[in-house]
């Protein structure tokens, strides 16, 4: 037995995802009610559903439930599963004509309500009517054929503009489960079978209770949740802007290379290793690497970067990005699914469906809330008919009525998801990718962030940064000179030297003769001059003399600079400097972050002395220097033990333990090979920028999902009471069920708009 329980441990399972539309989800309750019915089946793993883009995202294991059981379950469960969208355009055209066609049908709904509420609420107040009152009397039969006629009319409004309530009352009701459409239902139902009984049988009442119907309840109320619902359902589709902005950008065609001759072909049909060709001003079909000609390419869209890159061959090259003015030819590497922008998209959508904690303990309440409300109805119905004043039965229904109506919980299950969907959308827009709501939510949390110094802060590469020459020489003939005999040279220093002559456009000669020493220098002759380069002792093991080329030296060194010493012809010439350059808005970014309140960090393998020069340069608080790779990690776990809620911001591979293990970690990756599995979030464009960027996104919008909860829970928690009648005993005030209709659509649409507003939000750090 033991065997085989140990076996089955053995044999991993297949775990897959599995991303599916849902329809006939009314609010946030139908959210836990899906994601219930979904776990209680074996074999599936996690089910998070995004009440706002109407998916679910299903984990399971492949070996035990198939695609197929997955989706019976939802259809069990009263909802229908359908094909998500995938990612092109004419599914995002679907999609939308589907929901035009949901906000129309929605909107002739409504007008049909509203029509006929108009003459429901004013025969119920005759008095408004200069002579209704003379012409027919409260009693009288014409009266009653009145209200038999408004009745009628009524009944069209509660099955045909009512009809998704009922629908969606049943198919909850076959679960033993309650949602919004159980509380409007059996509101609005309340109302009508009272004013039924009213019309046809009014003698039933006592006389100081005259029957009135409430036909103008159940129309108005029908007419405001149904215009409720359509403008939700409108604001709803405008949340993944960002995803239609980025699949719009993909390139429709591209012009391949094949059998010696161009052929313009649909962008899907691109195949890896075919060589395509891109004309100035057109957009690159797929990525790929440069193999001949050059160009500038702009890619903003990509990299939120605004100044076009470079690009010759070997360079590569990102799907969907400007192609300036050169013309090129490239071989492609990533096609369809694979390319960066498929990626970044699939990676957004996700990040939108994913839940933030703060949305699971609304989903909770949620789940409980609907069955609350309807024992506080059935609550306060028994309380005014028991001890309220007369008309007791009539304030016993409309306290009813009013309370189930209030209390929708629409605004509740939009405050979330809305919010964390504009807000991860407008990260991509910025070219930030943040991977899910809990990322979000912590990074707003954020007081100490440690940031990397070698290619976050600084650019990661050594550069030449000053010269000094000595008096009988001359700047560009030594640079001439010395560049000439590094470019022979394997030393990451001798690099910087070469990139230095290139940059002050000298051409280099060849060299002879060339002799290196590792860790001490180069020798050789160039246009006959015999070049020495390297340390002080290596020059002066050859007989030159070097005290006038150390004490320059010395200047350099505790600037955290590398000194490289150069004699010509025996003679002390020169002294170049080295260092790993800072990025350009790397001290802006740092200020900004100390503003934005969090205590800065840098870490680094470097020494001590070069660490603190650069500190000094860009305004870091704090140096940890001398970090072994495999310490990072440490380094973040120790400030987490002072309290300290950490971001690590690294450049990838060595970076990978420390950004897994701090609360939040930044990937500042050059657009294609991100190190994305070991972030949070992943900077697409190399600037520090990025993270106060990310870092006040995250705070816009949280922000604006406490205001969507405060504003969802506190219209609940004051409207519920009120509805019930608490006021009526001090102020004489008792809710009528319109005002309560007209309140739950306006809190709905408030919240959505809410939402939307984030759209607008220019966030720091974002180029304008």
């Amino acid at each position: 037995m033991l065997h085989a329980h140990h076996h089955k441990n053995e044999v991993s399972p297949s775990i897959s995802s599995v991303r599916l539309g849902l329809k006939g989800m009314g609010c946030a309750s139908c959210v836990a009610t899906i994601e219930k019915a979904l776990l209680a089946q074996q074999g599936i793993h996690t089910a998070s559903v995004n009440f706002a883009a109407s998916t679910v995202e299903i984990g399971f294991d492949s070996d035990i439930v198939s695609v197929s059981a997955i989706r019976q379950v939802i259809k069990e469960a009263g909802y229908s599963a359908v094909e998500p969208r995938d990612d092109s355009e004419e599914s995002l055209q679907k999609e939308e004509a589907e929901k035009l066609a949901e906000y129309q049908t929605l909107m002739k709904k409504f007008w049909l309500a509203g029509a006929i509420s108009i003459p429901n609420v004013l025969l119920m107040y005759p008095q408004l009517i200069p002579g209704l009152n003379e012409f027919m009397p409260p009693e009288s039969l014409e009266r009653q054929i009145v209200w038999m006629i408004q009745g009628v009319l009524t009944t069209f409004v509660l099955f045909w503009s009512g009809s998704q309530f009922f629908t969606g009352m049943w198919a909850a009701l076959k679960h033993r489960s309650a949602n919004m459409h159980t509380l409007i239902s059996v509101g609005v139902s309340a109302a009508y079978l009272y004013s039924i009984v009213a019309t046809l049988f009014p003698h039933i009442f006592p006389k100081e209770a005259a029957a009135e119907p409430f036909w103008d309840v159940t129309s108005v109320v029908i007419a405001l949740v149904v215009l409720g619902l359509a403008m939700e359902s409108k604001a709803k589709g405008k949340t993944s802007e960002a995803i239609k902005k980025l699949i719009g950008i993909q390139a429709k065609t591209a012009r391949v290379i094949r059998g010696g001759t161009q052929k313009e072909i649909p962008v899907e049909e691109v195949l890896v290793d075919d060589i395509v060709l891109v004309r100035p001003g057109e957009k690159i079909p797929v990525d790929g690497i440069v193999t001949e000609g050059a160009s500038s390419v702009d890619e903003s869209m990509i990299t939120g970067e605004p100044i076009p890159a470079e690009k010759s061959v070997g360079d590569e090259v990102i799907g969907a990005t400007i192609n300036k003015n050169g013309t090129f030819y490239f071989r492609a590497t990533k096609v369809g699914k694979d390319t960066a922008l498929a990626n970044i998209i699939r990676l957004v959508q996700q990040a939108q469906g994913s839940k933030a904690p703060i949305q699971r303990i609304v989903d909770q309440v949620a789940a409980f809330f609907v069955p609350t409300v309807m024992i506080l109805s059935l609550l306060a119905f028994m309380g005014w008919y028991n001890f309220g004043p007369e008309p007791r039965f009539i304030f016993a229904i409309i306290s009813l009525v009013t309370t189930l109506i209030i209390a929708c919980p629409c605004a509740l299950g939009l405050a979330t998801p809305t919010s964390l969907t504009v807000g991860i959308g407008k990260g991509a827009e910025n070219g930030i990718l943040i991977r899910s709501g809990d990322a979000l939510q912590t990074a707003e949390k954020i007081n100490a962030i440690i940031l990397d110094k070698t290619g976050t802060i600084t650019e990661g590469k050594p550069a030449l940064t000053d010269i000094t020459v000595m008096p009988d020489f001359e700047d560009n003939e030594v640079l001439k000179l010395a560049a000439s005999l590094e470019a022979l040279s394997e030393h990451p220093l001798a690099e910087a030297v070469v990139e230095g002559a290139k940059q002050a456009d000298l051409s280099l000669v060849p060299a002879h003769d060339v002799k290196a020493v590792t860790g001490h220098g180069i020798s050789g002759t160039v246009e006959g001059r015999n070049v020495l380069i390297g340390t002080s002792k290596f020059l002066s093991e050859q007989g030159v003399a070097v005290d006038g080329l150390i004490d320059i030296a010395e200047i350099y060194t505790p600037k955290g600079k590398t000194p490289i010493l150069i004699a010509i012809d025996g003679k002390a010439a020169a002294v170049f400097a080295v260092a790993d350059k800072v990025k350009a808005d790397s001290k802006e970014a740092i200020a900004q972050l100390h503003r934005m309140g969090l205590e800065v960090f840098m870490i680094t393998g470097d020494n001590k002395v070069t660490a603190e020069a650069i500190a000094k340069e860009v305004g870091v608080d704090h140096v940890l220097a001398e970090v072994l790779p495999e310490q990072k990690a440490h380094e973040v776990q120790k400030l987490q033990s002072r309290g300290k809620v950490v971001a690590m911001v690294g450049d990838g591979i060595n970076d990978a333990p420390a950004l897994a293990a701090a609360d939040i970690g930044l990937a500042i990756g050059s657009g294609t090979d991100v190190a994305i599995e070991a972030a949070d979030i992943t900077l697409i464009k190399g600037s520090l920028k990025g993270v106060v960027t990310a870092m006040d996104i995250s705070r816009a919008t949280m922000r604006n999902v406490k205001q969507n909860l405060l504003g969802a829970f506190g219209y609940n928690v004051l409207g519920i009471p009120v509805a019930m009648g608490v006021l009526y005993p001090f102020f004489g005030i008792l809710l009528s069920p319109i005002i309560a209709g007209g309140a739950m659509a306006f809190s709905s649409v408030t919240v959505v708009s809410n939402a939307n507003r984030l759209r607008f939000y220019k966030p720091k750090g974002a180029k304008s």
